[in-house]
């Protein structure tokens, strides 16, 4: 009888475990610093804060522990932040522009010489592949065209 009685203990203290995890209340950024500020103030004590906050005292603790060391790595110069969403996406669109052009940079140098080897001023030479290899067809990657003549 007894170990029945002590199953139903731990299934009960399981059960207000899992109420108290599923009602547990979560605090804004916001509301934390409002707590913080008001118990930095000095003007109630951080007990009564605590009791009208809803929360324990070790957790004020914490949050004021956060807050200050925040507080200190900005001032120390730790300008790192967390960008919002449109700069990200402005900073993303701006990355993939420059690596577009940064990727028809050889595609316009290769025309830029094959155009001066037409008017044989200049001729580029294949030294990638020992002599012996090289073909006398021209590479696949001379005759190659910029993105800007495939649109024309």
């Amino acid at each position: 009888m007894d170990k029945k009685s002590g199953t139903s203990k731990d299934a009960a203290d399981k059960l207000v475990k899992n109420i108290r995890r599923k009602t547990r209340q979560t605090y804004s950024a916001e509301e934390k610093i409002r707590i913080v500020l008001a118990g930095l103030r000095g003007e109630e004590s951080i007990s009564a804060l605590c009791r009208r906050g809803g929360i324990s005292g070790s957790l004020y603790y914490n949050w004021s522990k956060e807050f200050l060391e925040s507080g200190k790595r900005r001032l120390s110069g730790d300008t790192a932040r967390q960008a919002t969403s449109p700069e990200v996406k402005d900073l993303r669109s701006e990355a993939m522009a420059l690596k577009e052009c940064v990727a028809d940079l050889p595609l316009e140098n290769r025309l830029l010489k094959k155009s001066m080897t037409g008017a044989g001023e200049f001729e580029e030479r294949d030294t990638s592949q020992p002599r012996s290899w090289r073909s006398s067809a021209p590479s696949r990657d001379r005759t190659c065209r910029s993105r800007n003549d495939v649109r024309r």
